[in-house]
């Protein structure tokens, strides 16, 4: 079968070298964006009339017609011809004839895939963003119905000061605000195009690169020939922003997993989301929250082929390029799967107050609010947060806890203390007094709820 490219050959490669070298098993992929791009190209080389109108009109009723069949998955393709771009070219000339050898007038492969991958790009971003906002509106529900509903806050994994749970959910909320705040930003650099580049020079026709920019909607076109073709900057700049994406959603499946636990027991995730043990019949496992943990190593691992990929090419473009697809596919796909599930594991999420309840009752988290306490009484905040050390240690070798202490003996202990102490320790006024800007109290977290439905607002206009 001979090759588009092989005039200049006298002898045809193994079988298995064109197994080797071809990429059309993953960037059939990108079949649309190929179409799109050559739709593009042909009315910008009829309108600059380097080709006729006659042949404008059999190349786009062509290319129409392999669109309608890659939508109903009708195309076949050979390993024979390597990539999309080929691919598609020989079935566009097989069904329409001659004319369709005239539509790689003036490009290259080198432009075409950098042009079909920034579209992909560019497309998927968007998507990735609206399951992000699937996700937003999912935690934004259940904050507001969890206000005033209290869970132990921790630091370094140890009870550290009661907060409202909505305010902690609401913290997922701000970091895949700015999850998507970076998405929106990277489209500036995926939305370049590369076409009219030709291989890395640039081409002798005499082209209008206006034409297909506006055709194919993008916000700029490249100013260097050789950076066109050879950028993969957005590419690598997708899977940075997936990574990060992955490290948020990993975070937050760690304290589901946690909180599922029996130790714990805070929440119970739906059985649609949880798997059983082929051995232990009680066992009611996190497997999705485990999969989407685990999957961030997956799209790290993208991250690192590429910035690997790049790191020693010379301009302009080389065949080692040709791997910078199947990562930034993988990443994608495996983002856009891990925040539905995360969505759906959400929105059936089962909270279990009376736990989370029991929880800081059962603890020294409102040992701040005892050295507090004594600080608005006088005492030197350092003194005073001696002094509640050495009573939660005296506590600790009862076996009780700072609500269990009677008025007689903190009053032994500190004859500052009144009676008003007990409400200051309670947790549910540990939390609602704390209504500094950000903080966790409760008219600070409805002030947060409504600044956070307002940016969805924007976000939706």
């Amino acid at each position: 079968m001979k090759k588009l490219w092989g005039g200049r050959f006298s002898k045809q490669p193994e079988e298995w070298v064109d197994e080797f070298g071809a990429s059309i098993s993953f960037d059939q992929q990108l079949a649309s964006q190929d179409i799109k791009g050559s739709l593009a190209h042909a009315k910008m080389l009829f309108q600059c009339k380097i080709i006729d109108e006659s042949a404008y009109e059999n190349i786009m009723n062509g290319l129409l017609s392999l669109q309608s069949e890659a939508d109903e998955g009708e195309l076949t393709y050979s390993v024979k011809y390597e990539d999309i771009h080929l691919n598609l070219e020989k079935l566009l000339t097989d069904k329409i004839g001659p004319d369709g050898g005239k539509l790689h007038t003036a490009r290259s492969r080198n432009d075409q895939v950098a042009t079909d991958f920034h579209l992909y790009v560019k497309e998927e971003t968007l998507l990735i963003i609206a399951h992000i906002e699937e996700l937003q509106k999912s935690l934004l529900n259940l904050a507001e119905e969890h206000v005033e509903t209290i869970i132990p806050g921790y630091t370094h994994l140890q009870r550290a000061q009661p907060v409202s749970f909505a305010h902690h959910l609401l913290a997922y909320f701000w970091m895949l605000d700015r999850d998507k705040g970076r998405l929106q930003d990277s489209l500036k650099r995926s939305d370049i195009m590369p076409l009219g580049a030709g291989a890395l020079a640039g081409t002798t026709f005499d082209i209008d690169r206006n034409i297909t920019m506006n055709e194919l909607g993008f916000a700029n076109k490249y100013l260097n020939s050789l950076d066109a073709v050879s950028d993969r900057d957005f590419a690598i700049e997708c899977c940075s922003n997936a990574s990060m994406i992955m490290m948020h959603l990993s975070r937050f499946c760690e304290e589901l997993i946690l909180w599922s636990s029996e130790e714990f027991g805070f929440i119970e995730i739906s059985d649609s989301f949880t798997t059983g043990s082929s051995m232990m019949p009680q066992k009611k496992n996190p497997d999705m929250a485990e999969l989407i943990r685990g999957k961030s190593g997956r799209v790290y691992g993208s991250l690192i082929s590429l910035l690997t990929l790049m790191k020693g090419l010379p301009l302009a473009y080389n065949k080692d390029m040709q791997e910078d697809k199947e990562p930034v596919f993988d990443a994608v796909k495996t983002v856009k799967g891990c925040l539905s599930i995360m969505t759906g594991m959400m929105n059936e999420v089962e909270i279990h107050v009376d736990k989370m309840n029991k929880a800081v009752h059962q603890d020294f988290s409102n040992a701040t609010e005892l050295a507090d306490y004594l600080a608005k009484k006088g005492i030197p905040f350092r003194e005073a947060h001696e002094l509640v050390g050495q009573m939660v240690l005296q506590c600790i070798q009862k076996g009780c806890y700072l609500l269990d202490v009677s008025l007689d003996e903190y009053q032994e202990w500190c004859p500052l203390v009144e009676h008003d102490l007990f409400d200051a320790l309670s947790p549910k006024t540990a939390v609602e007094r704390r209504n500094s800007e950000g903080g966790t109290g409760f008219e600070a977290v409805r002030q947060q709820i409504d600044a956070a439905q307002s940016k969805m607002a924007v976000s939706n206009n």
